[in-house]
């Protein structure tokens, strides 16, 4: 861009600042307040050049749900969807036990895929593993903790009517005391599971984390992929089809998306953190705190247990062959 010779300095900066303003303009590296951006003077006088490792601009605010609306959604929605997933399977003429274990396995796999696509959704959109923020990764985690309360008494529900679902109507039903000492002792791992959710795991990403590590939480919500083909397999078994081609199809994908979505995902967390850090996958865990890493490892612990009883499930589901037919008296 060329102009008149300036007369005198004071001509000469003004006129230097309306080439300046023209350049940034034409580059379009003018900031919100109208100043320019990490820009510098090329080799020659007059010229200017961009540096390539100019810092990005201000991210725009992440927008926030009002404070417990998200909560109070969630302490409606998944009572709510329950109650009317076992009214509407009733209407159908479904026995009460059926019923209610039907309702329950419903409202899990819809929330695992709600969880899920959510827990896409923030990763997706988070570059920078740490920094990067997703409203929903605020917001998720308030309208979920309240399926985890839930599901410890639909988890109940579904220990109270296993056994008049196998046949067991006419035996006199079980104290209250006793079926919870039953349900204890046979669900334990999953009822400390969802109690941690909600005094640990829900503090740690509302309040701990302070907006930072939006990636992380959102790789650990599609954890839950894995969750619909537990419940479509206990469905299987709870209608006798647990030697049809779907139910080995079923534990195939229960096989497939757990060590994925639920071993494999520790390691590849450690991995994304390397990679932004510029740290091979072996010095991740000796760059962390130590309470890092003892977090990982309590969150890892129970996923391996589950696996091995997956692993031990599937190789009776295909090594057992299905039992002969009847035959006609």
């Amino acid at each position: 861009m060329r102009g008149a010779p300036p007369r005198c300095r004071g001509d000469a900066a003004a006129w230097e600042g309306a080439v300046r303003r023209q350049m940034y303009a034409n580059e379009g590296v003018v900031g919100t307040a109208g100043h320019p951006r990490a820009v510098g003077y090329g080799p020659f006088e007059g010229e200017m050049q961009l540096y390539a490792n100019e810092a990005p601009p201000p991210s725009a605010p992440v927008p926030m749900a009002p404070p417990g609306a998200a909560l109070a959604a969630g302490l409606l929605f998944f009572p709510g969807l329950f109650l009317l997933g076992k009214a509407a399977l009733r209407r159908l003429r479904c026995p009460e036990p059926h019923a209610a274990i039907l309702a329950a396995r419903l409202v899990s796999s819809v929330q695992a895929v709600m969880a899920s696509t959510a827990g896409y959704i923030i990763s997706s959109s988070c570059h920078h593993v740490i920094d990067d923020q997703h409203w929903l990764a605020g917001a998720y985690p308030q309208f979920a903790v309240p399926y985890f309360i839930y599901d410890v008494y639909a988890m109940f529900l579904c220990h109270w009517h296993r056994g008049r679902v196998k046949g067991h109507e006419v035996a006199p039903p079980p104290s209250l005391r006793a079926a919870a000492g039953a349900y204890l002792r046979k669900d334990l791992l999953m009822v400390l599971h969802h109690a941690a959710m909600v005094l640990v795991c829900f503090p740690v990403a509302t309040l701990w984390r302070q907006g930072k590590g939006d990636f992380f939480l959102g790789c650990l919500l599609m954890a839950e992929l894995s969750t619909p083909f537990v419940c479509l397999g206990k469905v299987l078994i709870l209608y006798q089809r647990q030697h049809t081609i779907l139910h080995k199809l079923n534990g195939v994908a229960l096989l497939v998306t757990f060590l994925l979505c639920r071993v494999l995902l520790f390691p590849y967390l450690y991995w994304a953190y390397g990679r932004q850090r510029g740290l091979p996958l072996l010095q991740v865990p000796g760059a962390l705190p130590p309470a890092y890493n003892a977090a990982a490892a309590a969150l890892l612990a129970p996923q391996l247990y589950w696996f091995a009883l997956i692993c031990r499930g599937a190789w009776r589901l295909f090594r057992t062959p299905p039992p002969p037919p009847r035959q006609p008296p």
